[in-house]
């Protein structure tokens, strides 16, 4: 409830007017972020809408115009707004079926609002609820070749996504999966280092890299693929990483759903992208991809581990 309440508070009340859109109500709220379903006046059609709200150092206005409480905040304000438009303007040039479909970007209230697509489904926290994990491995060898292949859009235009987990992937019609609620992290075009947008992260889904400010890159969302795909078999994340680095019985976890049917290359392929030293792990999407092609209940996939892996930001390692 106190949840809602916040929501409420933070968010524009129904029958807001933006420039060309009416707000219909609020759906969810994050640390940087508050989102909305609206309605585009011109057209009557049903879009969603996400708006730069720091939540921690931002206040609404009986106007709904939005700004920081101190004078600190206000100097990251403006640097978050470019960010969140930057992250916005790259994901409205790419067009792809798993990729959520940016069509306008517009200020008002002193911020920045990305306008997507409306689209029908449930994101795959409702299935993994509803089976208390347990999904078929045909379920998973339909629904994550289509997250990879989303993925490495988004990589192939430097965009790290970097909070990967159930909520975030959205089932349509078919089982057809579509990524969502991007811009926790974007490689900065011109050069070689990263842009970080606050402290985007889940539990669980997150690797230790993402902890600690270390060498994150593509193999940081390989590892909340992976993350994913173990919890739409155990019904829950794993371990958050900060407390696999003192106990870690994830690979013995995963490799026991062996009895339950699933196939010892799908579970490897999840023990690969798991991998708490990111140098053992699988490095890109393509190389993942090749994995989840194999379909044996022979140990090959493992071997993957001995070829030699060479780090580099933004790209990704074939191995």
């Amino acid at each position: 409830m106190a949840k809602k309440t916040r929501l409420l508070r933070n968010a524009l009340p129904k029958g807001y007017r933006l420039p060309e859109y009416e707000i219909e109500k609020p759906i969810s709220e994050g640390g940087f972020s508050v989102v909305y379903y609206a309605t585009h006046l011109p057209t009557n059609e049903r879009v969603v809408i996400k708006e730069y709200f720091p939540v921690k150092h931002a206040r609404r206005l009986p106007t709904g115009r939005v700004e920081t409480m101190t004078e600190e905040a206000s100097r990251s304000f403006g640097l978050g707004i470019k960010r969140f438009f930057n992250e916005g303007s790259a994901l409205a040039r790419l067009e792809h079926p798993n990729i959520v479909h940016v069509t306008h970007m517009f200020r008002a209230n002193n911020t920045v609002y990305m306008v997507m697509d409306f689209e029908v489904g449930r994101d795959m926290r409702w299935y993994i609820k509803r089976k208390n994990g347990g999904l078929t491995e045909k379920f998973m060898r339909t629904v994550f070749p289509e997250v990879l292949s989303g993925l490495k859009v988004l990589h192939e235009n430097k965009i790290l996504h970097l909070d990967i987990k159930p909520a975030n992937i959205l089932l349509r019609s078919g089982g057809h999966p579509l990524l969502i609620d991007f811009g926790a992290v974007k490689q900065a075009e011109g050069t070689g280092s990263l842009e970080v947008k606050g402290q985007t992260l889940t539990q669980g889904y997150a690797p230790l890299e993402q902890h600690n400010h270390g060498n994150i890159g593509e193999w940081s969302d390989i590892y909340g693929v992976g993350a994913t795909m173990y919890s739409c078999l155990s019904g829950k994340p794993p371990p958050p990483a900060i407390e696999r680095v003192s106990r870690d019985e994830l690979e013995t976890e995963i490799m026991a759903f062996e009895k339950k049917g699933y196939s010892r290359s799908l579970l490897e392929s999840m023990v690969l992208a798991l991998k708490m030293d990111l140098t053992q792990r699988t490095q890109g999407v393509e190389a993942f991809q090749e994995l989840l092609k194999t379909r044996t209940d022979k140990s090959r996939v493992m071997s993957f581990l001995n070829q030699p892996v060479r780090l580099g930001i933004g790209r990704t390692n074939k191995s």
